[in-house]
């Protein structure tokens, strides 16, 4: 597991419109760490799910190609 005491820098999706329901990721602690924080956006006190970057990039590919 990856710590920070730095701030993470959360994005949502450019997919995500204004629903509420969507995902946030930090992309430049993935850069930075080679692991990719992932959150829930309704609850940004919750849990952060930590992903390798290589299993969430082949995870995004595979959404794109309808594969997931």
């Amino acid at each position: 597991m990856t710590t920070t005491i730095d701030p993470l820098n959360w994005i949502k999706s450019s997919y995500s419109g204004n629903g509420g329901a969507c995902v946030e990721w930090a992309p430049a602690h993935a850069s930075a760490t080679g692991v990719v924080p992932v959150r829930d956006s309704k609850v940004p006190a919750g849990p952060v799910l930590r992903v390798p970057a290589t299993a969430f990039a082949t995870f995004v590919e595979g959404i794109k190609h309808g594969t997931v």
